[in-house]
């Protein structure tokens, strides 16, 4: 199968060779015609010559052969009655009468008469011209002739120059198309290669077309067409990287729900069953497993809160509700309920009176947090510290190494798993949801095996 390059050149080549043979042809009878024309005007003026000279010549024979010598053309002199009185170049006597001759019926009616037509006498084509004049008082005509054979070998020996002309630009054409076919292949190949590439999602990939104006357009075409495919495939990719994301914290959240709710139901279906099964159990061990029991399930309810808190907070679904209290107190109270849950720790605060205008709730929730972690994973005494408009929350923990520090306060985030939890991975998230409500950050300092820095800035609280 022909490629489009090849159909385009044979196609031009076809009507290139064809516009030649139609102009050799035009041109063939144009050059005939002006040739014989020529001539014609030629024997004319020769006519008009010899007529000069006709009315003091004697001999009629004579003076046709000595033109014949000096001209080569053929002379014959015919009277009025048709009869031949003298002939250049064959025996006149054996003539037949010329009265019938169309070239001396018209030259009765014309200045010249001229016609083109097979001797017979001498087995050629001749290109006749007549003329009517007078020769001693009686009408004479004198008819000169030319061969077409002498005509025709100055119009072949044009032609034959005009045909190398022709061949020479037919291969100056095939010249120029094998030219133009191997840069049209060029341009080609060119848009080949990059869409080959585009197929390949190398969307980088360039494209160089430097001949024809149509294949730069359809390359610009093909460059914005990648443009749009790049941005596609990008947003293609980030979406299946978010789903991919978001299965993954599917997971986190089933692992994150097993994992922290699998103690306190344990807890309650090992006491439940006790009680199942002892029914004359201690009275004082019967209430005891009760309050076990209902202290396990407010814990799952509360976890259960924090999990709802941390949606809304991250669907923007929770208002804000925004009072001026004290934040020095509301440290303290925080403080005085965490002491009591860890009553063998040491929680020391540092502050002055401070008030804010900001959600109290959101806020005692973000210490609550905080402390609480602080207490969880480490041993030795947490510090509160408010000063220049922060809150920072320190302890002397096992730290957080630095490759983690961007990723702790994700939610479902839990770094490897069995060192630093981050219980359930949501009370950071919380705390960060809640700070960038009040257009505040959690920034976080540790060095691992230290300690960490919990703090945020309160100046930029809502007012």
């Amino acid at each position: 199968m022909l490629k489009i390059h090849h159909i385009f050149i044979a196609k031009f080549l076809i009507l290139f060779v064809g516009a030649v043979l139609v102009s050799s042809f035009i041109s063939y009878e144009a050059l005939k015609s002006i040739i014989i024309n020529n001539n014609t005007h030629y024997l004319q003026n020769s006519i008009k010559l010899i007529a000069i000279e006709l009315s003091r010549v004697e001999n009629l024979d004579a003076y046709a052969l000595k033109i014949n010598e000096d001209t080569k053309m053929r002379v014959t002199i015919v009277n009025s009655k048709g009869l031949v009185l003298a002939e250049s170049d064959t025996d006149k006597t054996v003539m037949e009468n010329h009265s019938s001759r169309y070239e001396i019926i018209q030259a009765d009616n014309e200045e010249f008469s001229h016609t083109i037509r097979y001797s017979q006498t001498l087995k050629a084509d001749f290109l006749y011209v007549a003329k009517k004049m007078f020769y001693k008082g009686e009408v004479i005509y004198l008819r000169v002739a030319m061969s077409l054979e002498e005509v025709m070998d100055d119009f072949y020996s044009l032609w034959i120059k005009l045909f190398f002309v022709f061949l020479f630009i037919t291969l100056v054409a095939l010249f120029a198309s094998k030219k133009m076919s191997e840069k049209i292949v060029y341009d080609i190949v060119q848009i080949t290669k990059y869409l080959d590439e585009i197929s390949n999602k190398n969307f980088k990939a360039t494209i160089k077309t430097k001949y024809f104006y149509e294949f730069l357009h359809i390359s610009l075409l093909l460059k914005n067409l990648v443009k749009k495919l790049n941005s596609h495939d990008k947003k293609k990719r980030k979406y299946t990287a978010k789903l991919r994301l978001v299965n993954r914290q599917r997971n986190d959240i089933l692992s994150a729900i097993s994992h922290e709710f699998k103690n306190p139901v344990a807890a309650i279906m090992g006491y439940a069953q006790t009680l199942q099964q002892e029914p004359n159990l201690d009275l004082k061990i019967r209430e005891k497993f009760l309050t076990k029991i209902n202290s396990n399930g407010e814990k799952i309810s509360k976890m259960l809160d924090r999990l709802a808190l941390s949606v809304k907070l991250e669907n923007n679904d929770l208002s804000i509700k925004a009072t001026s209290f004290n934040l020095k107190l509301l440290c303290e109270e925080v403080i005085a309920n965490l002491s009591s849950k860890y009553k063998t720790r040491k929680i020391t605060l540092q502050a002055e009176n401070y008030s804010v205008t900001a959600d109290k709730t959101m806020i005692e929730l973000v210490l609550i947090n905080l402390i609480d972690n602080a207490l969880k994973y480490s041993d030795d005494e947490v510090k509160i510290v408010l000063e220049n408009q922060a809150v920072f929350v320190k302890d002397s923990g096992i730290g957080i190494k630095e490759k983690y520090l961007d990723k702790v306060s994700s939610k479902f985030y839990r770094v490897e798993k069995n060192s630093w939890d981050n219980s359930m991975g949501i009370g950071l998230a919380m705390v960060s949801y809640i700070l960038k409500a009040h257009s505040t950050t959690l920034e976080i300092k540790s060095v691992y095996s230290e300690g960490s820095t919990f703090s945020f800035k309160i100046k930029n609280l809502l007012n």
